[in-house]
């Protein structure tokens, strides 16, 4: 908010109004735009902040706005937001304004910036601190400035004793270790300390005490137990022995302080996130591109869950599966997640959650849909998966109902021999099928997608690719994001590279990170030629453009045809599925209240009583006819179906309460047409 402001436009203005001679064309063509933006910039933010709706109209009609290099890509808008998507329009085209602004600051006031990022190349394979170190004695940035005097007026609000920096990806390290050397220089009697993402996968080996010039300490794995450890060893409560998961100096040595009889807090102790502080009301919300389930990661603001610790599955051989954050599964359950949610509803006015754990168990899905329903909560979420067989038609519409609306998952390399490779445990078919269910219920689909794995040939990239074309063709994924494959330290592949027909490149000291290992591939295709071909080809597909084009357009040099079938994900999508329900199959009524009849029919003399029962659905009338007594068994039971009970009955309680009113053929009533119906109106067997 202070950069993209009026007087943060003017100060970055002023730095280049003299050096207009370096400048790029797109650059000089923004220097020149200097008194649009400096009016704009502020009506836009508050714009992508909500509070000003109504500007939608000026900035969506294309003629508000100065544009740059970015708005080159915006033929297509009409086809994206229709004629009445005036809002999601305009918050595609205040981003694309911000975009050209932060491509200018990063060309000529600070090459580290990024929106998401800051220097992430430094800390990308930083085996040695030397290139960071180095950094850190150079003159404050820009954009370091803005930091740091937000930093200061903060920490004179608050006087802490100790800050902890949350450091999740590269590309949050160097402003962290830069807010750490200005506490430590300007502060002394503050302590700092480094956990998350970064310093738990990366910085379990670290050994350069200048590291410890700046932060006083490094925890590692949940925080919990560590911090609270370490706020009673800086209060001289406790001794070094106390403490959990923590790098410090001592007595001049960089040591590694690990008390075994100090338990972590287990999911149900762990308390809700306060997001209290938080500035709500100042978060924007973007649109980068023209793609629904793209862009759930930055327009709103979602309350950040996990269901689990760790995953469930953690057999990828891909995956860090030998570290504490997803080897050790540990499920919270529904009620104590539904308790989290009704907090954060009341703390932050939010009614949107993203679950980000690395795969949240179908089981427990299930469970957290039907005590949303049954506490009738009103939400909007999404999370991401496995596409596990698990996921069937009736779950996903379970999970539509509780408000799901999208799930993103990693299908990986659609080739079934990497799969296999992988274990990631799925196939092309259980992920076709998968997609369809959550498709047809309703809630979007993204994949993440990998290519370059050990011994991966050009032909199963080419294979793969089509897969994925085929998947968006069918209407069966929204969205996805290829990577190419990183060999990690903590995976199998990096513990064991030999067995998967790899190897290390050399060996370097490890002094600071340990995590991304070169390596090479001699069975393999040449990987990285593959990456713009395989992004240009998916930007393509999320826009609905490129479908039925013949795979080598994507590519500047020639590819082989794929072997795969044209028809083949088609034909498993219309491959009608025979459901089969076993007797501890539970089955739950999610439609409305049905209202009944005894209705006389009569056929050559003959009469009989039939039961009319009549579902006032959202958008159509169901009704169904059946035998009297089979209706008012029927009728009867659907309130013990209902999906806010407490309990929830099994196809075996149906059939012995069907069997207890004297009824024959419980599963050739159960299995035919009236009861099918119901599909219609809400019943699910889970």
């Amino acid at each position: 908010m202070k950069l993209f402001s009026r007087q943060g436009l003017e100060d970055i203005f002023n730095e280049c109004e003299n050096e207009t001679d370096n400048l790029s064309e797109n650059s000089k063509r923004t220097l020149l735009l200097k008194n649009r933006y400096l009016q704009t910039i502020e009506t836009v933010i508050s714009f992508l902040q909500g509070k000003l709706p109504t500007m939608a109209y000026q900035i969506a009609s294309g003629k508000f706005l100065p544009q740059g290099n970015r708005f080159e890509q915006t033929e297509d808008l009409q086809w994206a937001f229709g004629v009445m998507g005036i809002q999601d329009k305009a918050k595609h085209l205040a981003t694309l304004y911000l975009e050209d602004l932060g491509d200018f600051i990063q060309e000529n006031i600070d090459a580290h910036f990024g929106f998401s990022r800051y220097a992430e190349k430094i800390g990308r394979c930083a085996n040695k601190f030397d290139e960071i170190y180095d950094v850190l004695q150079q003159p404050l940035s820009y954009v370091d400035k803005i930091t740091l005097s937000i930093l200061e007026e903060r920490i004179n609000q608050v006087e802490p004793e100790l800050v902890c920096l949350s450091v999740p990806f590269p590309g949050n390290l160097l402003s962290a270790f830069r807010i750490a050397q200005h506490i430590r220089k300007h502060h002394p009697e503050i302590h700092v300390a480094m956990g998350g993402g970064f310093a738990n996968t990366e910085l379990r080996s670290v050994k350069d005490k200048r590291v410890f010039e700046f932060f006083h300490f490094i925890t590692l794995d949940d925080g919990e137990a560590p911090i609270e450890n370490l706020l009673s060893f800086i209060r001289k409560k406790t001794d070094i022995h106390q403490l959990k998961r923590t790098f410090l100096i001592h007595q001049g040595e960089l040591i590694y302080a690990d008390n075994p009889l100090i338990k972590d807090y287990k999911q149900g102790q762990i308390g809700c996130p306060d997001y209290n502080d938080l500035f709500l009301d100042q978060y924007i919300h973007v649109i980068e591109i023209t793609n629904p389930m793209h862009s759930l990661w930055s327009n709103g603001r979602w309350n950040k869950l996990t269901m689990a610790h760790g995953c469930y599955w953690g057999k990828c051989t891909f995956c860090d599966i030998s570290l504490d954050y997803i080897k050790r599964y540990e499920p919270a359950n529904a009620k104590i997640l539904c308790d989290r949610i009704e907090v954060l509803i009341q703390q932050t006015g939010e009614r949107g959650f993203h679950f980000v754990d690395e795969a949240a168990p179908p089981s427990l899905m299930l469970e957290l849909a039907l005590e949303i329903k049954r506490r009738k909560l009103v939400i909007t979420w999404w999370a991401n998966i496995r596409f596990e067989k698990r996921f069937t038609r009736d779950l996903c519409l379970l999970l539509k109902e509780s408000g799901c609306i999208g799930v993103s998952g990693g299908l990986e390399v659609a080739s079934e021999r990497i799969l296999k490779l992988i274990n990631k445990g799925i196939t092309i078919e259980q992920v076709a099928l998968v997609n369809k269910n959550f498709t047809e219920a309703g809630i979007m689909v993204h994949s993440y997608l990998m290519y370059g794995f050990p011994t991966q040939t050009v032909q199963e990239t080419i294979d793969s690719l089509e897969m994925v074309r085929q998947m968006f063709k069918a209407g069966i994924l929204q969205s996805g994001f290829w990577h190419q494959f990183t060999m990690t330290a903590h995976s199998p592949v990096g513990l064991d590279p030999e067995k998967f027909g790899v190897r290390k490149a050399n060996d370097v000291e490890i002094m600071f990170a340990d995590n991304d290992v070169e390596h090479e591939d001699p069975e393999g295709a040449e990987h990285a030629l593959f990456a713009y071909g395989l992004k240009k080809s998916l930007f393509n597909y999320m826009h609905g453009l490129g479908l039925d084009d013949h795979l080598g357009k994507w590519f500047e040099f020639k590819v082989p045809k794929t072997s795969i079938s044209p028809d083949f994900i088609i034909s498993i999508v219309q491959e009608e599925t025979l459901s089969s329900h076993a007797s501890h199959t539970r089955v739950v009524f999610t439609g409305p209240t049905p209202s009944m009849e005894i209705v006389t029919k009569s056929k050559k003399g003959n009469h009989w009583e039939m039961a009319l029962i009549r579902f006032e659905g959202q958008s159509e009338t169901v009704e169904i006819k059946v035998d009297k007594a089979k209706g008012e068994w029927l009728f009867d039971i659907l309130p013990l179906l209902d999906v806010s009970r407490d309990k929830t009955m099994t196809i075996k309680e149906l059939s012995d309460s069907y069997e207890a009113r004297g009824l024959e053929d419980f599963e050739l009533f159960w299995d035919n047409k009236p009861i099918n119906q119901l599909y219609k109106v809400g019943l699910l067997h889970l």
